[in-house]
């Protein structure tokens, strides 16, 4: 496990207009200079947050898609985001985590956003995924997940074939989002215990600007470290930040405060 450096993209995004979005993200996803493993896009970045997806959704072969493998192979990073994607009749907001070579990973969210009703519109997806790169293990949740913690939670009954090491599910928490700035409270909050809770980094990547509903969004995206201290946030403005996760402070905290011994078994499903 060595360090990791991530890419954290927040930007405005252009109302149910994929070819301006894809475009914009391509002008900045290029612009990065900095080397990066991962590069992070926001909740639904083709479209923004749409409960319109008979008009907006694709395959797992459509054109946004492409793009993501083309893009991550041009950069050879990791592009990570979420989009609207049709299959078998239902719709999802599935967040890909697309490799360098064109496979990937997939994460379909969970907790639907009822107040704006996209439980009427989405299907829930019904598992988690842990993606890895360079030897971290990442937990990939989609914005209204951040409210509900046992869905995150690292378990305590994890160990080593011995039996004498525990081994943490993930090492990170990566949350994309279109969170209102209204409630943004609840969204740092919740992102730094996240962080406590689960003995991880956590980074949460959010837009800016104003919707098609016309709700603003002030961005807020962060990065936290297993403390729970703010290494990164950003409002109101359109930014790319990269940063480099260093392995030997994750390790320290877990090691000096083992935590997860006391902690209660559970069951999420």
């Amino acid at each position: 496990m060595g360090n990791l450096t991530i890419s954290l993209i927040q930007t405005h995004l252009y109302w149910e207009d994929k070819q301006a979005n894809l475009s914009m993200l391509a002008d900045k996803i290029n612009g990065i200079q900095t080397p990066t493993q991962v590069v992070i896009l926001p909740e639904m970045f083709s479209t923004g947050f749409s409960m319109n997806p008979d008009k907006l959704a694709e395959t797992m072969d459509g054109a946004t898609v492409e793009w993501m493998k083309n893009m991550a192979m041009s950069k050879k990073v990791v592009l990570a985001g979420s989009l609207i994607i049709e299959e078998a009749g239902a719709y999802y907001n599935r967040f890909i985590w697309m490799l360098p070579n064109g496979q990937y990973g997939v994460y379909d969210k969970r907790h639907l956003f009822g107040f704006a009703g996209e439980d009427k519109h989405y299907t829930a997806g019904e598992k988690r995924t842990i993606a890895q790169v360079n030897g971290w293990k990442i937990n990939l949740q989609v914005c209204y997940d951040l409210r509900f913690p046992v869905w995150a939670r690292q378990s305590s009954n994890n160990f080593s074939q011995d039996g004498l090491a525990h081994i943490p599910e993930f090492d990170l928490l990566l949350y994309v989002a279109n969170w209102p700035e209204r409630r943004i409270a609840a969204w740092k909050t919740l992102l730094a215990a996240r962080a406590i809770e689960n003995q991880c980094f956590v980074v949460g990547v959010n837009r800016v600007g104003n919707d098609g509903n016309n709700i603003y969004h002030s961005g807020a995206s962060m990065v936290i470290n297993p403390l729970g201290e703010t290494l990164y946030q950003k409002e109101h403005e359109e930014d790319i930040f990269t940063v480099t996760l260093q392995k030997e402070i994750l390790e320290e905290i877990r090691q000096k405060f083992p935590f997860w011994k006391d902690a209660d078994s559970f069951s999420r499903l």
